[in-house]
């Protein structure tokens, strides 16, 4: 009777997680072993593919133009990384206040987090416009000659970062302020009375218990980093002189402009693996830094 109830309770879970799992397999497990397979095969999307084993990631490990590219999205991160998370932080701990209108400057600045990504690349590729953007103006008016920004091979990937450190500071700012919210009012309090002064509560009280979210923030952040594309694509296109070109928008390239889609999905394996290595690391290192509330 008991194993009876047991394939019974088994039928029904599998009945709820089918389409769930259908979709799994189809949207997710599925590409990724038919990345995996395409990896090995010499394919231009037009003919029949031809199996040539580890050459391709053979070929990989030798290409500067990859090496450059993973360099310019380290690059990105380096700059992207501290930007997002200490702006959030600001920005969470400004609408925390008890202010009034403070729930319309949080739908403000969360508002960049659902535009799309072409309008906000759009928008930072007129505002830094060397010769009419709005950024180059307000310098010049305070005496400052500004610089070419994504028409320049040195100021190309900080033009980058600033619109896509913009476009997520709202999301950054809803998960730290879930966090700021969860912490009780008593242990500030309780500081307070000790004589902790703002920064010391800050420091000793807030940030030690924001851990856990400021370490979601960096996972996430760090994963969509790796995957940078379409403010790239729109905003440079990876220029100038593949000054701010990087891993996804080769893969998209090789793929579609040069007919390499075999050599582009080894590629895509070797930046799953530096994700998931990344990832793995900071999950590993997160017991020494995050504190989870007992």
């Amino acid at each position: 009777m008991v194993g009876m109830r047991g394939w019974r309770k088994a039928a029904v879970v599998a009945t709820f997680l089918g389409p769930s799992l259908v979709c799994l397999l189809a949207f997710s497990l599925g590409p990724m072993i038919g990345t995996v397979w395409t990896s090995l095969q010499e394919w231009n999307l037009i003919r029949d593919a031809e199996f040539i084993g580890l050459d391709n990631y053979r070929e990989l490990w030798s290409d500067e133009d990859f090496r450059r590219a993973l360099a310019n999205t380290v690059y990105y991160l380096v700059g992207y990384l501290p930007l997002v998370t200490v702006g959030g932080l600001g920005l969470a701990l400004l609408v925390n206040q008890r202010l009034r209108g403070v729930a319309l400057f949080r739908a403000m600045y969360f508002l960049p987090v659902v535009t799309s990504w072409v309008v906000v690349a759009l928008l930072w590729r007129w505002l830094l416009n060397p010769n009419d953007g709005l950024v180059n103006w307000a310098l010049d008016k305070v005496g400052i000659d500004g610089p070419g920004w994504w028409t320049d091979k040195r100021w190309a990937m900080p033009s980058v970062i600033l619109a896509s450190a913009w476009k997520d500071l709202g999301f950054v700012m809803v998960i730290l302020l879930a966090g700021l919210q969860s912490i009780p009012i008593s242990l500030h309090e309780a500081a307070t009375l000790d004589g902790a002064g703002p920064w010391q509560r800050l420091w000793r009280v807030t940030i030690p218990l924001l851990t856990p979210s400021l370490f979601f923030v960096a996972v996430i952040s760090l994963i969509n980093g790796f995957q940078v594309f379409d403010q790239v694509w729109v905003m440079t296109e990876g220029g100038p002189a593949g000054a701010s070109t990087v891993v996804v928008e080769q893969i998209v390239k090789n793929t579609f402009t040069y007919g390499r889609a075999g050599y582009a999905s080894a590629q895509s394996v070797v930046l799953f693996v530096i994700i998931l290595a990344v990832t793995a690391v900071q999950l590993r290192l997160q017991k020494r830094w995050v504190h989870y509330a007992t």
